[in-house]
């Protein structure tokens, strides 16, 4: 009976892990894509600005 309850502590451990390492991998994504947006929207405002006052 232990045997089986570490077997399935030790399966929960993992699956704990790999759910943290898709979450950290979710949260750099979606970071990269909103530094990127941040970016392209800066890119943008400055160069309306620019010809806004040539």
């Amino acid at each position: 009976m232990t045997d089986t309850s570490e077997s399935t502590k030790e399966r929960n451990r993992e699956i704990a892990r790999n759910e943290e390492a898709k979450q950290v991998t979710g949260s750099v994504r979606v970071s990269t894509w909103a530094v990127a947006a941040a970016v392209i929207m800066g890119g943008i405002l400055f160069t309306l600005g620019w010809l806004s006052l040539r």
